[in-house]
């Protein structure tokens, strides 16, 4: 099999190798400095959510309005991130990770200062413009420490600080803003990213084999037609999350008939499904081409099903939740595996490509879960259309790029045209 994800930028040539300085210093501690900055961007993703009633209040406009912030972070990772990696393609990736943990800062800290809604809308483009292309960059750094066929462990590492983010961060993040008001959520999101920037600073590695490539060898990797199938598969597959996670808080109160209070607890459960499914699909990404991916879909189809059919008994609500969040994360890291597969010239691209489809993947499960919910199907119809968008993700993928091979990568040398567009 075919495992050379990320070895055109994180495992060159054995003559081209040039030693790691300081080489005393614990790999593990990049890996946890790696994590701890994506664990700050979680935060500060998922955190936002949970003040949006804050910030409307505050700035004196409606909530329809102030999700236009939430919008605008979404459309920074879409937009912005594939834009920021193609611009530092030749930029090593250690300087590159250290600039964007300083562009988060300020995007974050400048989100704290915010005096109006526009200027938040702007600011919070600013931060989530950091996202794909740290966690791209960071999985070319993960790669490089673990070696050669591990791209798939590499990226679940750079992803665990996200669903942590999940189950302690964003929960926290929401407290500290109900209790000492919006402004200090973000606040504690710009002094986990110091934390983060002082972690990268020390424990990143300095070495030539983590240089970037061309502008040429980046955009030639985006022109393969496999390339945009699989940020389709994603985007469209991994949706259903969102028909569900965007639903919770409705999923306790009105169809389980739960109190309020409950909601936390269920967000956590399902947190922490995202944790394990992440660290069990890095593992199986890293051994099988497909198996990961069609086994979550379509492990995540049942689920749906029957919290469609059941989801108002809690007792069965609560373990669909932790599996939803399980076995999506199961997939995710195959996700990124066959993208860098596909164009091992550009991983770190590849990664912003991947965070994109996720954040599209968002817009999509909430949309649709909104469309069953206008239509008077009821709360737990949201899942139905989780169902239909992830079934066309599977097909899609099964009918076009399951027996598709990774691009053959040698050194740095540009990879073939192969499918291009």
């Amino acid at each position: 099999m075919h495992q050379r994800a990320y070895e055109g930028q994180c495992a060159a040539e054995e003559s081209r190798h040039t030693p790691v300085k300081s080489p005393g210093r614990n790999p593990k501690l990049t890996l946890l400095a790696l994590a701890l900055g994506t664990f700050a961007i979680g935060t500060g993703e998922f955190g936002s959510n949970g003040i949006i009633q804050l910030f409307a209040s505050d700035l004196n406009v409606s909530i329809p309005v102030a999700t236009h912030a939430i919008t605008a972070y979404a459309m920074g990772v879409v937009i912005g991130s594939p834009a920021i990696t193609l611009l530092a393609a030749r930029v090593n990736r250690r300087t590159l990770l250290l600039g964007l943990i300083a562009l988060f800062l300020i995007g974050n800290g400048m989100s704290a200062l915010a005096p109006d809604i526009v200027l938040l809308v702007v600011f919070r483009f600013v931060a989530g413009s950091v996202q794909g292309a740290f966690f791209g960059a960071g999985a070319v750094v993960a790669a490089y420490v673990y070696g050669p066929g591990k791209g798939g462990k590499a990226f679940a590492t750079v992803m665990g600080g996200l669903t942590i983010a999940t189950v302690v961060g964003s929960p926290l993040g929401t407290f500290i803003g109900q209790n000492a008001g919006w402004r200090a959520m973000y606040w504690v999101v710009v002094a986990i990213g110091l934390l983060a920037g002082t972690a990268l600073v020390a424990w990143l590695p300095r070495t030539h084999d983590l240089h970037g490539g061309s502008i040429a060898g980046e955009l030639q990797a985006v022109r393969r037609l496999n390339v945009w199938l699989m940020v389709t598969v994603a985007a469209l597959g991994i949706s259903s999350i969102f028909a569900v996670y965007t639903f919770i808080g409705p999923f306790i109160t009105d169809a389980a008939l739960q109190d309020a209070s409950l909601i936390p607890i269920a967000l956590a459960v399902f947190g922490l499904g995202m944790a394990a499914g992440n660290h069990l699909g890095g593992r199986v990404a890293d051994r099988y081409e497909n198996r990961g991916l069609i086994w979550g879909y379509g492990a995540v189809l049942a689920l749906l099903a029957l919290i469609g059919v059941a989801g108002g008994n809690l007792f069965v609500l609560l373990p669909c939740l932790f599996g939803v969040g399980a076995t999506m994360m199961f997939a995710i890291p195959t996700i990124q595996v066959r993208l860098t597969g596909f164009a091992p010239d550009a991983p770190t691209l590849m990664g912003a490509l991947n965070l994109a489809a996720l954040n599209l993947a968002n817009s999509l499960g909430a949309i649709g879960g909104a469309v069953t919910l206008n239509a008077g199907w009821g709360t737990l119809s949201t899942v139905w259309a989780g169902f239909a968008l992830t079934s066309a993700g599977l097909l899609l993928y099964l009918v076009t790029v399951a027996r598709a091979k990774p691009v053959e990568q040698l050194g740095w040398s540009g990879a073939p045209a192969g499918d291009a567009l």
